[in-house]
């Protein structure tokens, strides 16, 4: 038979127990209850959001062969070489879109890398300040360019021509794919010559109307 001392102080400890598991749980709520607020009461710190500029996007159209001038207002990196990356990401979104005027698939993210090195002070007609500008495209929209000489130059053209309307200083272009030299786009529009963005204004290709 257990003695009567044992078994009061058996339900002493139980009890003594409860309580202290109670105690502990309202002080875990309470500890809790403070983090929320907390977190509640800390102001959202709202993401930066680059500013709306005006950007050119000269607009190839396939039915006349021709660019056509469209500005758009766009939040642009204040990097030039990040500014022209996004704006040609936005002038090939306009190619991938339903019903483009110049189809190509690929979009923004056709446009790996934008570089922008100086010319060379001895180059030939050479300005100062003048840039060239190395456009890195991915090895998958080249792949799937439509091939043809005619909608070959368009993109090619109105890819220089859209970076000359925004970065006037830029006087020559260059085109890589992955990094690499390419003998063409897509079978026809020449990648291993170095482009003059005088020869992509819209009156060499055939002024829009």
């Amino acid at each position: 038979m257990i003695p009567r001392y044992q078994t009061v102080l058996f339900f002493v400890l139980l009890a003594a127990s409860i309580i202290m598991g109670a105690v502990l749980w309202q002080l875990r709520d309470r500890a809790e209850q403070r983090r929320l607020q907390a977190q509640a009461s800390t102001p959202t710190q709202a993401p930066e959001v680059a500013p709306a500029v005006q950007a050119t996007l000269m607009v190839a159209s396939d039915a006349d062969d021709s660019m056509q001038e469209r500005i758009l207002s766009l939040p642009l990196p204040p990097s030039a070489g990040a500014r022209a990356r996004a704006i040609l990401g936005k002038l090939l979104d306009l190619y991938a879109a339903p019903g483009a005027a110049h189809p190509v698939d690929g979009g923004a993210s056709a446009i790996a890398q934008v570089f922008l090195l100086p010319v060379s002070a001895g180059a030939e007609g050479a300005k100062t300040g003048a840039e060239m500008a190395v456009v890195n495209l991915t090895s998958a929209f080249a792949a799937s360019h439509p091939s043809g000489i005619e909608t070959e130059s368009l993109t090619v053209l109105s890819i220089c021509a859209t970076l000359h309307a925004n970065l006037p200083q830029v006087t020559e272009v260059r085109f890589l794919v992955d990094g690499q030299e390419r003998e063409t786009l897509a079978g026809h529009a020449d990648l291993t010559r170095t482009y003059l963005t005088a020869e992509a204004e819209p009156a060499a290709v055939g002024a829009a109307p």
